[in-house]
């Protein structure tokens, strides 16, 4: 077995986030594996920096809109099978989800669709988180994803519950697809698995400056299949690290 560190961040552009040193985080960060979301960009826009870091390669995916969602992987391991796609047209659609396989285990990276738009993004949103959870069940191997999920799973994972169970992220409709994954099918919050009691945040409002005064959401996750449980290391959240409204998270496992 091999140690392996993967990392996911929601960059909130990565045009914006070279600018403010994404390659030095990421050559620093020691990842095997690092999955992106929304990086609003298609590949002709990106600079050979970002295109060909040192000891990685990288797999976009971008939607039609130019400026709009987008995902991405950097990689030191060299995949068996790139991911793009999913023979699903919500999952192909709008740039949000991207895989790649290897020997032991299949990795997915999704920015899951935001239903903060109305009560239409919410059913897209749960119709696509069920189009996902078919997709997966098809697979035959473990299974390990990360991502911004746009859902905060429980009371502990936001910092106003209360005020929020109407708000699109915390609705019981979508937190109802979390339940389903980890709970009847076992999936694991690797996260949460390790800190079952610990309030900690993955996302603030910049509007508000909700960082500041750490009035967050956990929207951003490592999930794996269930018989990955005995392989999990760590999970953690990088709050200290700046630069989008999202923390990037990381998972280290054995595989």
């Amino acid at each position: 077995m091999s140690e392996l560190l993967l990392y996911s961040w929601n960059v909130n552009g990565i045009r914006a986030q070279e600018k403010k040193g994404f390659i030095n985080w990421l050559l620093n960060s020691g990842a095997d594996i690092v999955g992106l979301q929304e990086t609003k960009s298609h590949a002709e826009q990106l600079s050979e920096a970002l295109l060909h870091p040192d000891g990685y390669k990288s797999y976009w995916k971008s939607g039609d809109r130019k400026g709009y969602s987008g995902v991405a992987i950097y990689s030191r391991l060299e995949p068996k099978q790139i991911i793009l796609d999913f023979e699903d047209p919500i999952l192909n659609a709008e740039g949000r989800l991207i895989g790649l396989e290897f020997d032991k285990f299949y990795f997915f990276n999704g920015y899951f669709p935001n239903g903060g738009q109305g009560m239409h993004r919410v059913e897209y949103k749960i119709d696509f988180y069920n189009r996902f959870e078919n997709y997966l069940s098809k697979l035959d191997k473990p299974v390990i994803f990360c991502g911004d999920i746009n859902t905060a799973h429980n009371e502990i994972d936001l910092a106003r519950p209360n005020e929020n169970r109407n708000t699109s992220g915390f609705m019981n409709i979508e937190r109802a697809w979390l339940h389903h994954i980890l709970g009847e099918k076992k999936f694991i919050d690797t996260f949460r698995h390790f800190y079952p009691e610990q309030a900690a945040y993955s996302w603030w409002d910049m509007k508000t400056r909700a960082r500041e005064r750490n009035v967050g959401w956990r929207i951003d996750y490592f999930i794996t299949s269930p018989e990955l449980a005995k392989n999990l290391i760590d999970a953690q959240i990088d709050s200290q690290t700046l630069g989008s409204d999202h923390a990037p998270i990381w998972l280290k496992l054995k595989i």
